[in-house]
Parts: C-alpha cells; sequence; structure tokens
C-alpha cells in the first residue's frame, strides 16, 4: 500500500463510528449464553473467536464448552446497541453496566 493510501486508511479507522452495547454468545447444543459488553462492538467476536480457538479465553466455561462442542456449536449476535449519545451528563459506562446486567438476567447467562 503506497504511503498515502495508508495515510487514508488509517484515518477513515480513526474517524468510523464506534457503536457501544451488549452482545452474547450462545452456544447451540446446551443452550446456554455468555452475555457482554463492549466500547466497540466491531472488535469484540473476533477477539473471543481468536482466544477460543488459541485456547486461551478467560472465560473457562465458555472455553470448555468451546473445546466440547467446536466452533460450528456457537453463535454471536448483539443483542442491544447504545444510542449515540453525546448529550452532558451522559455516563456511557454506567448505561452500558446496566444494560448488561439487564441482558444477562434476561438471558439467564453468564457475565463475560
Amino acid at each position: 500500500m503506497h504511503k498515502e493510501g495508508r495515510k487514508a486508511a488509517i484515518a477513515a479507522y480513526r474517524d468510523r463510528k464506534v457503536e457501544s452495547g451488549v452482545y452474547a454468545v450462545r452456544g447451540v447444543p446446551s443452550g446456554q449464553a455468555w452475555v457482554g459488553s463492549a466500547p466497540d462492538l466491531s472488535t469484540i467476536r473476533n477477539r473471543h473467536w481468536f482466544r477460543l480457538r488459541q485456547g486461551s479465553d478467560p472465560h473457562r466455561t465458555l472455553q470448555t464448552a468451546w473445546a466440547e462442542h467446536g466452533a460450528d456449536a456457537f453463535t454471536f449476535e448483539v443483542v442491544e446497541r447504545l444510542p449515540d449519545d453525546d448529550k452532558p451528563g451522559y455516563d456511557r459506562a454506567a448505561v452500558l453496566k446496566r444494560a448488561h446486567a439487564r441482558w444477562i438476567a434476561e438471558l439467564d447467562g453468564t457475565r463475560i
């Protein structure tokens, strides 16, 4: 890639809209759900799948289920996207934390 093209790609990456939210990793055979939250939803699936393939995911129950059933037995879905709200007093971290807790309860899931 030429220097100008590389600079443009970096600038586009920095300027992209980042979506925060809550996601679920589901084990199809067991129906079990692992629920997490992320300030950047665009990267979290790849991060989990990479660590699971390497056998290094810190969530032992998820890693054990992955080893037992294999990658094809799992799905990833975003269950809630936070609104893009930059109003004064809007605490994105607190809103994300509440949404995460709500989805764990709703899906009877395990926190990740």
